[in-house]
């Protein structure tokens, strides 16, 4: 009987290494190229506001996520989004080719979703930083890149990429 959990273990241990092993080089592949000066461009939220990722970044860091209206995991990474945004995370969104500003906050309103987001209605924006998965989630940290994920994120994964930009 110990035999078989140790083994079971063992190989539970393993799968596990190749899950991470695995995630890590997805992200790795998929990982958005960071545009020159990003952290100074300005950029506009649909409530008007004129925000640089430099700044938003300066005091604590910033989850920027890249999403669509039309993306079926996005309707699972964005309720996560909108709850650390309403637990004080610093979060500034990107709305990738989902309509004009009245049709994103229409839709944000519908899904009963609050956070900033800048509506990158023509994809000029995820062109720039090369998205070519949504959800796409970027840690910025005083100006710089810290960690990038594509694909579903759970929120603790998200939690969790957030404290390590936190501690370093």
């Amino acid at each position: 009987m110990v035999s078989k959990l140790r083994r079971w273990l063992r190989e539970g241990l393993i799968l596990l290494a190749l899950l991470v092993v695995v995630t890590v080089l997805v992200d790795a592949w998929r990982a958005p190229q960071v545009p020159p000066s990003f952290d100074s461009t300005p950029l506009q939220t649909v409530d008007g506001e004129t925000v640089t990722l430099g700044k938003l970044s300066e005091e604590k860091p910033v989850l920027l996520y890249f999403w669509a209206s039309w993306c079926g995991v996005c309707r699972f990474t964005t309720p996560d989004v909108a709850r650390l945004h309403q637990e004080g995370v610093n979060v500034m969104t990107i709305a990738l080719r989902s309509g004009s500003e009245s049709d994103v906050s229409r839709w944000l309103t519908r899904k009963n979703v609050t956070f900033p987001v800048i509506n990158d209605a023509s994809g000029e924006i995820s062109r720039r930083w090369e998205i070519s998965v949504t959800p796409t989630l970027v840690i910025v940290s005083k100006g710089e890149v810290v960690s990038t994920t594509s694909g579903w994120t759970s929120y603790w994964g998200m939690k969790l990429r957030l404290w390590w930009a936190n501690a370093f």
